[in-house]
Formats: structure tokens, sequence, C-alpha cells
């Protein structure tokens, strides 16, 4: 008999909620005020949280607040202060992407495990840098240009920011970033590091 239960076990035995908004928790980092908006000056400070350059952490509080915050705010005059409604994040899923977060922002269990079947060719639970450029090549939708460089970008920086010594980007830690746990596992990583 199938199992109703709305969590899913994954390979390395932690579970992720499919039945509720898990792309909220992976935002809710990034408000650091905790009052369900997420402004350009928080998405820096995030960044910078997590261990990211200033060039970075820069470039991508403002392109992610320009890119998100109309599309999280429906209906509403747009800001020029470029927040972000943490509640509406699932408005701002853009194409091309792994389809790991469906409409509703839920995790899909079986895109996740689709990633590693597919394009991790030289170890079962990581990609490589050319591994993870061949899924971002063939997750792309004809004329999608801005969901070609949303998922670029993002996939890019996480490459960056977390692959492991030998070049990996681990089941792990792309899981990590599917639950929401990464940016918070990192920041704690960095301010342990610092009191060291």
């Amino acid at each position: 008999m199938a199992s109703s239960s709305p969590l899913k076990d994954l390979q390395d035995g932690k579970a992720i909620a499919t039945d509720q908004n898990v792309l909220k928790k992976h935002v809710e980092f990034f408000d650091r005020n905790h009052d369900g908006l997420v402004y350009p000056w928080e998405t820096f400070k995030g960044f910078r949280a997590i261990g990211a350059g200033y060039l970075l952490s820069l470039t991508g509080a403002f392109f992610i607040n320009l890119a998100l915050s109309g599309k999280t705010r429906p209906g509403k005059f747009p800001s020029l202060l470029l927040p972000i409604e943490v509640k509406n994040i699932h408005l701002g899923i853009h194409g091309s992407d792994s389809g790991v977060y469906d409409t509703e922002g839920r995790f899909v269990p079986w895109k996740f495990e689709e990633i590693f079947k597919k394009y991790a060719g030289t170890h079962a639970n990581a990609l490589t840098s050319d591994e993870l450029m061949a899924m971002l090549k063939a997750n792309r939708e004809p004329k999608d240009f801005k969901g070609w460089v949303g998922s670029w970008t993002e996939w890019k920086a996480l490459y960056i920011l977390c692959k492991d010594d030998d070049g990996l980007l681990r089941r792990e830690t792309i899981q990590a970033v599917y639950d929401g746990s990464l940016f918070e596992r990192l920041e704690r990583e960095r301010a342990d590091k610092a009191k060291a």
C-alpha cells in the first residue's frame, strides 16, 4: 500500500515536506528582519552572511530584487525599494529550471531524483561543472531568455559558493538548497570560522 505521507525520504535519510511551500523557507533566510518582505539590502546581507563576496552580493541583491519584486506583488503599485513579498515567492518561479519546485513552491521529489539520474555521470551523488552546464542547457525552454539567465545565475552562484574541494556540487548541498536549510548552515559555518 502506498504511503500518503507528505514527506518523501531521500537518499541521505532526510525528508522534505511535499505538501507545503518549501520555496518560501528558502527565501525566508533573506528576510533578515522577519517582516515578510525582502529588500535589496536584506538580500545583500543574506549573501554576505553565507560567504559571498561584495560584488556577488551587490549584483545578486539588485538583480534578484529587480526580477522578483513586481512578480511577488501582483496588483500593487511598483516600489522603487524593490521589496519581495515572501508569501508570494511562488509567483516568481521562472521557466528553464529543474522543475523541483512546482507552481506553488512545493518540492517535487521525482524531479530532484531526475537531476542525478540524467546528469550525474561522473559521481552518482554529485554534479561536476560540465554536468551542471549540461543540465542547464537541457532545461532551456525555447525563447525563454529570462529563464535561461535566471537558471544559469542561480546554479552558477550555488556552484561557486558550495562546490567541494574536488569541484563537485554534492547531492546533499543541492537538497539543502531546495529544503531551505543550506543558507542557515552556511551562515553558521561562517560564524564558527570567524570565532575560531
